[in-house]
């Protein structure tokens, strides 16, 4: 029930972002007609290109026939592409999921157990190690992260393979598509040497996002467990003589988790708009940097495609949160 209530809330948002999309993409610099013609089209050619593509018509006109084709789940065609807009996104989608996992999961593995271990010694040395390492992680952008850390890993060292995308196919083949993420299609396929390939490559972009990610999860994190280890059931525990790792991971952080894991939702829509800056330093073949091309090449339907595919991820991911909510606490069913 409350999975069908609440795609019914995002009905009226997804209505939203469709109108605001299409309106800011047509008030886009450039003009779609002249980029598909080429730089020595004159305008009579630039002029039937623009009869060609339908952008003749005026917009309420236009408007009317993205929504028919909308209705029948076509998104149109991408103009630097050449190929369906929604055969574009889910063939560039696994990668950007791919990173942005990796980039929570490393995330998640640092600022964790920071964040409990910062609660349980308040302004101790390693709470005023884990302020510092929250803020520096975030007090720079993502890109500056991601081009520091080639800068010294890769042109300094070389401990890192050269960023080259999801894996440097001169020496290796891309597994066959199973799930779309090469970490486990590579595994599937018995390539273990594939795997390590895409590993070395996923490192260095998954770290820029996962540094700067770190911060609100390590916060939220000790700010949830202060709160817990204050409560009357965790007093009444530790007066109880329980052991003090059960009173911390199974009374503590089990009423502290509800709060992580909002976070971690919020946190996981910041990624993946980052990977748009993250996709263009490391060259990763994602939805982000399929964007930033639309964009500059005015691809209307591109820009819309990619738009409309991060609502509907957003939507998703939110009620993935609830759905966690109520697993972690079953009293929010009741109170939402």
């Amino acid at each position: 029930m409350i999975v069908l209530r609440r795609l019914a809330e995002a009905v009226p948002s997804l209505v939203g972002v469709v109108i605001v999309t299409f309106l800011l993409s047509h008030a886009l610099p450039g003009d779609p007609a002249a980029y598909f013609a080429g730089p020595a089209a004159n305008a009579e050619s630039v002029a039937e290109v623009r009869r060609t593509l339908g952008l003749d018509r005026s917009l309420p006109v236009q408007f009317g026939y993205y929504l028919l084709d909308l209705a029948k789940g076509d998104l149109g065609h991408s103009l630097t592409t050449g190929q369906p807009v929604t055969s574009d996104l889910l063939q560039r989608l696994p990668a950007s999921m791919e990173l942005t996992l990796a980039a929570l999961i490393v995330a998640i593995a640092v600022a964790l157990p920071l964040g409990i271990v910062a609660a349980l010694r308040p302004n101790s040395l390693a709470d005023h190690f884990c302020r510092l390492t929250v803020t520096i992680g975030a007090a720079f952008p993502t890109f500056f992260v991601g081009l520091l850390l080639v800068y010294l890993l890769y042109f300094k060292l070389g401990l890192v393979p050269q960023p080259l995308g999801r894996l440097d196919e001169i020496y290796f083949t891309p597994p066959p598509t199973v799930t779309g993420f090469y970490l486990i299609d590579t595994l599937l396929n018995g390539d273990v040497d594939a795997f390590r390939a895409a590993l070395s490559q996923l490192i260095l972009p998954a770290v820029s996002l996962a540094l700067f990610a770190m911060a609100p999860l390590a916060r939220m994190t000790r700010a949830a467990m202060l709160t817990a280890l204050g409560s009357d059931f965790v007093r009444t525990a530790r007066a109880n003589g329980l052991p003090a790792r059960k009173v911390i991971f199974t009374y503590a952080l089990r009423s502290a988790m509800l709060s992580i894991v909002n976070v971690m939702g919020m946190v996981f829509s910041f990624l993946l708009g980052s990977n748009v800056l993250i996709e263009q330093v490391f060259g990763w073949p994602g939805i982000g940097a399929y964007a930033v091309s639309a964009v500059i090449a005015s691809d209307y339907a591109a820009v819309q495609g990619f738009v409309l595919m991060m609502a509907i991820l957003y939507v998703l991911l939110n009620l993935a949160v609830d759905l966690a909510a109520t697993a972690i606490d079953p009293r929010v069913r009741f109170e939402s």
